[in-house]
């Protein structure tokens, strides 16, 4: 029979043995704990350390004049879309993919000559940098109005007119050049100045190309879009006549006024090369012909580049 004290002992020192085990097991555990995380920290220390990637900026076109589309690309920006500020205005650069973000930038004949300040902001960060805006001369014409002096417009309009310009929706519809509207030759070119009665107009310039053409003569999108406003004169349309007004996205919109025919309503998608209309002298013209005005961000802007290497 085994004595009582000697259980007891022997109990008490399996105990023990069993504790020291696990003493060694948890010491070696919290080791190996210890140890991943030094590694992980090693790892990871030079990626939370690494310097951000400066912002990238490219303004195109290079050599700019008055009238031109200013594009401003953006590289590196990582979080909400940047802003551009230019002219004293603030414009959203909406995103291209791979970090890339693009922002256009309105000139007119009004602008001001010389050297401009371009202010991109993105993560934080603020980057100024300038552009030299080449001067440029523009066609005038002498213009002697009578008594009439021809339809002022009315409120409906304009203030259709000013909300379809002042439209900027997020999507880039549009894809490489823009096509020629109307088959006819040019009659009246962008950026026209005009002397009334022998008083030259400050603020006044013509805010489009005309296009010559017989009545009912097909016009065409010359890129995609959304059609977003049709106005007619028996609407109250009095000065711009039958009017057509399609969103390319993105701040980008075209015009078609002084039209005979409307093919289209407000909510159509157009594709580039579909016909939207006829050729018309409605509202005050003063014979047959289409005028085209492209806008940017609400301003209206030479559509010659456009048309000829268009924008990405």
């Amino acid at each position: 029979m085994t004595h009582p004290s000697v259980s007891l002992a022997d109990s008490v020192l399996n105990v023990l043995k069993s504790f020291r085990r696990y003493l060694w097991q948890y010491r070696l555990s919290v080791s190996f704990a210890l140890g991943a995380i030094a590694l992980l920290s090693v790892l990871i220390t030079p990626v939370l350390s690494a310097p951000v990637a400066p912002l990238s900026v490219q303004v195109q076109p290079s050599n700019p004049q008055l009238g031109d589309t200013l594009s401003v690309v953006i590289q590196g920006a990582s979080s909400a879309n940047p802003t551009v500020a230019f002219n004293q205005k603030t414009y959203t650069a909406f995103p291209m993919g791979a970090d890339r973000y693009r922002a256009l930038l309105p000139t007119t004949p009004q602008s001001a000559a010389g050297r401009q300040s371009i202010q991109v902001t993105a993560d934080g960060t603020v980057k100024d940098l300038a552009v030299q805006l080449r001067d440029r001369t523009f066609p005038t014409q002498s213009i002697w109005l009578g008594n009439g002096g021809g339809p002022e417009g009315t409120d409906h309009e304009f203030d259709r007119v000013d909300a379809f310009k002042a439209l900027v929706t997020p999507d880039k519809l549009w894809n490489g050049a823009f096509q020629r509207p109307a088959t006819g030759e040019v009659t009246s070119v962008y950026g026209v100045r005009r002397y009334y009665n022998g008083e030259f107009a400050e603020d006044y310039y013509h805010r489009g190309v005309d296009y010559a053409g017989g009545v009912g003569s097909a016009i065409i999108a010359p890129a995609a879009g959304k059609v977003v406003l049709v106005g007619r004169v028996a609407d109250g349309f009095e000065l711009h006549g039958n009017t057509i007004g399609v969103d390319h996205g993105q701040g980008v919109a075209s015009i078609f006024i002084h039209l005979s025919r409307i093919d289209v309503k407000e909510g159509d998608t157009v594709q580039a090369g579909q016909t939207l209309g006829g050729i018309g002298s409605t509202g005050a013209a003063t014979g047959p012909h289409l005028h085209w005005g492209l806008y940017v961000n609400g301003l209206s802007i030479d559509p010659v580049p456009w048309r000829e290497s268009g924008f990405e």
